[in-house]
């Protein structure tokens, strides 16, 4: 189970903090979310999670073990809002393979196929996939690391209404087997999984059980 306990986040340039106390539980099996306004905090409370940045105060756990930032980013797989912006390969196969280069075909097939880019060459360019496909790419990159904790930032925002289905119908099919936390503006495209909805409001997080705000 992930836990935060009373996690403060205040950029030096920030007059208030983004994170202001905030709580939180996710556990294995259950879709987790947060909603809010653009702006307030989503993005930073994913970044502080997964050991991108460094909380001023309060402890986030893993099954009852304070974890460093250094053990949270072994942790956590994060994919970014807009994940081309972070694609560095020149093919499918190259960015499947960064800081894993290890990794035979047969095992680059199987996660491919999981996110549903068993089709796709792995020598195809990554600029040149789809909206939806580059999602399931920065998915895929993400799971080969077997992260226990994924974080996704607006994993629908800006696809068709049919892809948006597919990324929230694979969605449910990776939390059986790992904490998801999704933050989203469209919480009501994920109400048919009854996942735990929190909101983040001027840097505080109050639960929602399960009611798209």
């Amino acid at each position: 189970m992930l836990e935060l306990c009373g996690v403060r986040y205040q950029p030096a340039t920030a007059t208030q903090p983004v994170l202001n106390e905030v709580n939180l539980q996710l556990t294995q099996g259950r879709l987790g979310l947060v909603a809010g306004r653009s702006g307030g905090g989503k993005t930073t409370l994913l970044e502080v999670i997964s050991g991108l940045a460094s909380a001023d105060r309060g402890q986030i756990l893993w099954d009852g073990e304070v974890l460093s930032c250094r053990q949270r980013r072994w942790l956590c797989g994060l994919v970014f809002q807009f994940p081309e912006r972070h694609f560095l390969g020149l093919t499918v196969g190259q960015e499947l393979r960064l800081g894993q280069r290890r990794i035979d075909h047969e095992r680059l097939q199987q996660v491919l196929a999981m996110v549903g880019l068993a089709e796709i060459s792995i020598q195809h360019p990554p600029e040149r996939l789809s909206g939806g496909q580059q999602r399931r790419l920065a998915l895929a990159v993400q799971l080969l690391r077997d992260p226990r904790v994924l974080l996704l930032d607006e994993p629908t925002a800006g696809l068709d209404w049919a892809v948006r289905a597919d990324v929230v119908d694979l969605l449910a099919v990776l939390a059986q087997e790992r904490a998801v936390l999704v933050v989203t503006h469209e919480p009501d495209l994920f109400t048919p999984l009854q996942p735990h909805i929190w909101r983040l409001e001027q840097g505080r997080l109050s639960s929602s059980h399960g009611q798209a705000p």
